[in-house]
């Protein structure tokens, strides 16, 4: 194909652009941080696979409809001024993929010149604004402001596709982060390049697109954090908070800091600016106006960058130099920041040890803290892995551990490896890397234990002296580390005798408080629930459909026993054949279970630690009938919080007992939940995450 003249141009506009904003970066930032943007620049980064992104088709324009709402959650509004094919894009997206979230679309058309003016009335439920006069960026935005009815302001420019899902990731940044003012979505290029994960702010008002040119899945740049600034181009903010505020400040008209300006009006307010990597848009960056700071409307973003400086300099003062090459350390610099290492990523509805982790993760964010998380296995386990990084964790992968360690120990003001197996691989590593953090040790239960009483119910001499193999190795991790977690008094009067000289805390299972869930008349059948790669679940389940399930199903004949857990091994499988036997398997969503079951079992008859799968029927208000052994350590008392048996005939009789007596039932469910909220909460923890954990003093803002 012939090169044009007005390709030429492009080409000679577009290397002069470069050449000046290389100018630019070499006195702002210095060398090694131009050099690294450049080198990012042209390194291919792995970008989504277009499979995984959506992009309409350029197809001529013939109206259609925008499925908005009369009465919306979220007021989107839109400044355009020309570039209708932009537009377009941006609109069909909606159209094609509309948020489920009622929302409304307020275009402002900023004095265009060029199809939109016809075009943009023809497209149903879009709001078509158009000012009398062009006057920039900030003054359509604050039009669009004045004239939405939403609770929420989303300012989503017209060169940007939205991604199926974006609107409710940004809006849900608002509840699941408390203290959120203004939330930002993760740009991505056309290309499938990460272009923004959050911005930082440098000293001298200058700024950096944090993972410019990256991969967006890179474990730096796709977790939920705490942000200098997010651009413009997709960013949401409460309306009463934008209008407290005074909208985007006309001392920036036309365009460009306005949305820096903001985030750190926001922050000044009170409030947090979050980057949600959840929020997925494109932005053709430059689509509208241009990428050369020398000419046109970017000149402004120069010329505002003083005024920006002076502004906002008592604030500015604390921000990394110019020269400065951001890192999450450096990005997380004022916060504690902590790094927890497991076996693998964490599956919250496989086990009760994931649920504990993730729910430990949540607790040390609560508190303020950072947190890190690299799995043994250096998997990235989906969708585990994302959901931990949408989160606010910093999850790695793909890594060499002791190179990794090399590169990071040093941030680390704690360590916390969880099972021994894990710790004592790792411990030579931190000593050496991480030499300033206190190191930790979570046992999730004592295995020795666990281990020794398996062999005592089986008798087997073999099993017998390989817990005590593991006793070795898990006191000698023990020993090496500065704290040690337990999750019952048990397992810490244990140590006290096996392992005097440590100390020892205990953090037992964490659990958020589901509430009572349907009442006794709404609830049927027996569950159980528990990952059968722990033997205990197994001989557990065994025991209670060979031995007790034939006597209860002798006078409740209906009643159905439902077993829940991943990795059923065949003689569970089998069970499917005994009648009113389910065997689910995994499931992903035990809900519906946890508040319709009527009664949960736990007839473990050995093991150690504190049962999660006790906890989690208990936080929905299900009442539990269990054995002595599964309760041990729980602050539960049999007759009042649960049922104990620990022979077929005892545990039937308590099953059928609570199946049928209404008040003894409603009495256990609303005991079983103020035993959760009292032991085994987020709340009943934090005391000792603040013993166990360093804690920094920190302003208001990580940033």
């Amino acid at each position: 194909m012939p090169v044009s003249p007005a390709d030429l141009r492009f080409m000679f506009l577009r290397g002069l652009g470069l050449v000046r904003r290389g100018w630019t970066s070499l006195r702002a930032r210095g060398w090694r941080a131009t050099w690294d943007r450049t080198r990012a620049q042209f390194r291919r980064a792995t970008p989504l696979p277009p499979s995984r992104l959506y992009l309409p088709d350029a197809a001529r324009f013939a109206p259609f409809a925008v499925p908005t709402s009369d009465a919306p959650v979220a007021s989107i509004v839109i400044p355009v001024y020309d570039q209708f094919a932009h537009t377009l894009a941006c609109l069909r997206a909606l159209a094609a993929h509309p948020p489920a979230t009622p929302f409304e679309v307020i275009v402002v058309d900023d004095g265009s010149r060029d199809e939109t003016v016809d075009a943009l009335p023809r497209i149903a439920g879009v709001r078509y604004h158009r000012r009398a006069t062009n006057g920039g960026f900030i003054a359509a935005c604050n039009d669009g402001a004045s004239l939405a009815c939403g609770e929420t302001l989303v300012f989503l420019n017209n060169d940007t596709v939205p991604q199926p899902g974006w609107l409710e990731a940004l809006l849900a940044t608002f509840v699941d982060e408390p203290g959120t003012g203004l939330a930002g979505a993760q740009l991505l290029y056309p290309d499938g390049r990460l272009q923004e994960a959050g911005g930082v702010v440098f000293a001298d008002g200058s700024g950096w697109n944090y993972g410019k040119f990256e991969s967006p899945e890179d474990p730096r740049f796709a977790y939920l954090r705490d942000c200098d600034y997010a651009s413009g181009a997709a960013i949401a903010i409460p309306r009463a908070l934008f209008a407290e505020l005074g909208g985007f400040d006309t001392r920036y008209a036309p365009a460009y800091y306005e949305d820096t300006d903001l985030a750190f009006a926001v922050r000044a307010a009170g409030h947090r600016v979050v980057y949600q990597p959840a929020a997925r848009v494109i932005h053709v960056e430059g689509g509208t106006a241009g990428t050369d700071t020398g000419a046109g409307m970017k000149a402004y973003q120069v010329r505002n960058r003083g005024t920006f400086a002076a502004h906002r300099a008592d604030a500015l003062a604390s921000r990394l130099p110019a020269h400065t090459v951001p890192t999450p350390a450096l990005l997380h610099r004022r916060q504690t920041q902590i790094l927890i290492i497991d076996a693998m990523t964490p599956r919250p509805d496989h086990d009760s040890g994931s649920l504990r982790l993730v729910n430990l993760m949540r607790l040390l964010r609560e508190e303020g803290a950072h947190v890190v998380f690299l799995p043994a296995d250096v998997k990235r386990q989906e969708p585990y892995t994302t959901r931990l990084q949408h989160l606010g964790v910093e999850c790695w992968h793909g890594v060499r551990p002791a190179r990794w360690l090399r590169e990071h120990g040093a941030r680390f003001d704690a360590v916390m490896a969880s099972r021994h197996y894990v710790a004592s691989e790792f411990l030579p590593l931190l000593r050496k890397y991480a030499t300033q953090a206190r190191l930790i040790f979570d046992t999730v239960d004592l295995h020795y234990l666990r281990e020794r009483r398996g062999a005592e119910v089986s008798g087997d001499a073999a099993l017998a002296r390989a817990a005590e193999r593991t006793r070795t190795l898990e006191l000698a991790v023990i020993a090496q580390c500065d704290a040690t977690l337990v999750v019952s008094e048990v397992e810490r009067a244990l140590l006290a005798e096996d392992a005097p000289s440590a100390k020892v805390e205990i953090l037992s299972n964490l659990h958020r408080v589901a509430g009572p869930g349907k009442p006794f008349a709404e609830r049927h059948d027996l569950v159980f629930v528990g990952g059968f790669r722990h033997p205990p679940n197994v001989d557990a389940v065994l025991w209670f459909v060979r031995e007790a399930f034939p006597r209860i199903r002798e006078r409740l004949p209906e009643v159905r026993f439902h077993c829940i857990g991943s990795h059923t091994p065949p003689e569970i499988d089998a069970l499917a054949a005994v009648p009113g036997v389910i065997v689910h398997g995994h499931v992903a969503d035990i809900d519906p279970y946890m508040d319709g079951c009527r009664i949960a079992l736990a007839p473990l008859r050995y093991g150690a630690g504190v049962k999660g799968k006790i906890n989690l029927s208990m936080a929905h208000g299900q009442p539990v009938v269990a054995t002595a052994c599964a309760i041990e350590g729980m602050h539960l008392r049999d007759g009042e919080d649960v049922l104990v048996g620990d022979t077929p005939d005892a545990f039937a009789d308590a099953v059928v007992r609570l199946y049928r007596d209404e008040a003894l039932w409603t009495t256990l469910a609303r005991n079983g939940l103020d035993s959760v909220a009292a032991h085994f909460s987020l709340d009943a923890a934090r005391e000792t995450v603040r013993r166990v954990f360093p804690g920094r003093e920190k302003p208001a803002s990580p940033l």
